[in-house]
């Protein structure tokens, strides 16, 4: 197959490639103008220049393509109002949706969030279950992250060969933002004196881009794939970063309900007097406290696929990157 990455100079894009190239599939990089191409060095590709905000520089991108994977979805960082993020997020998404139609590529992956899928009070979330109606009162990364996967389900619905993929918490190498990363980077430098607990499905990014490109290979249209690992909860995270970084493990819990309190102070903060950005925004406050744990079975029952690396070993390879890279001091 010849297969298109979008935002393939980031972690999971980038690892989603590797696999790519292990498969032997012809390796298309879709990227924008800046984007910094000495971080996929190790990747033998073809360049292409698009956007997800030009709709007719990404159908172009698409031609001649098998099949495309979109990684590089939108999602909330800088505050801005819940409006503006869902008409940016609605708009990438129908781009997207456009040029695959336009392009007639047959098969493409749209790699969306877990959150989309309403949260289990008991037990393991898993594929089938939907919102029935837009979630007004979450934040804005539910929000977007819903908008776009129930997009990616009716486009499906129309006619248009999407895939859903569904990735939990990747720790790996090539975290340059860093994403998720950051509370490895940061717990490392002892700048985070209290942990926000919450439960969490943890995978190696290696794992999750492997799962990935299963789901490009051999999902079904219309369908959702949880790529998950480790269930497990993120005060088991902080424990394990720790103890692979030798710092002792922050005593304090911070609750949701303070952690609400100060991300909506610092993002206020910002939206008035702009400057540093909040070091707790909502996106981060939602990622660290709205996780669930994963039932597996359909990704390894309709893929083949399942996580090989425990949490120490995702945490520690990550945590090695990181270190080698200079984010650790």
């Amino acid at each position: 197959m010849k297969i298109g990455i979008i935002g393939g100079t980031g972690m999971i894009g980038h690892h989603i490639a590797l696999q790519a190239q292990l498969h032997q599939h012809e390796l298309v990089i879709i990227h924008r103008e800046s984007s910094n191409l000495d971080r996929i060095l190790d990747l033998h590709f073809e360049s292409r220049i698009a956007d997800l905000n030009d709709r007719g520089a990404l159908i172009k991108s698409l031609s001649d393509l098998d099949g495309v994977v979109n990684t590089g979805a939108y999602y909330p960082t800088v505050p801005k109002p819940i409006e503006q993020e869902l008409k940016t997020a609605r708009l990438q998404m129908q781009f997207f949706i456009d040029a695959v139609r336009e392009s007639k590529v047959q098969k493409a992956l749209y790699v969306g969030g877990p959150i989309a899928i309403p949260p289990q009070p008991s037990g393991k979330i898993d594929e089938a279950r939907i919102y029935e109606q837009h979630p007004e009162h979450g934040s804005a990364y539910l929000q977007v992250k819903w908008l776009m996967d129930k997009m990616a389900r009716d486009a499906a619905n129309n006619g248009i060969p999407i895939v859903i993929g569904l990735p939990g918490m990747c720790f790996g190498e090539f975290d340059h933002a860093p994403t998720t990363g950051q509370l490895i980077t940061s717990l490392a430098k002892k700048e985070l004196p209290a942990v926000i607990n919450g439960l969490q499905n943890c995978i190696y990014t290696g794992d999750a881009g492997r799962g990935l490109l299963y789901a490009l290979e051999k999902g079904k249209a219309g369908e959702r794939y949880l790529i998950g690992g480790v269930n497990t909860d993120m005060k088991s995270i902080v424990e394990v970063i720790c103890k692979t970084a030798k710092i002792a493990a922050p005593e304090k819990t911070l609750s949701i309900k303070i952690a609400k309190l100060i991300s909506k102070f610092e993002e206020t903060r910002y939206a008035i007097f702009r400057g540093k950005l909040p070091k707790l925004s909502s996106t981060a406050l939602t990622v660290l406290s709205q996780g669930q744990h994963f039932q597996m079975r359909k990704a390894e029952r309709e893929l083949g696929f399942k996580a090989e690396l425990d949490l120490e070993a995702m945490i520690f390879r990550a945590y090695q990157w990181f270190n080698k890279e200079g984010y650790i001091e």
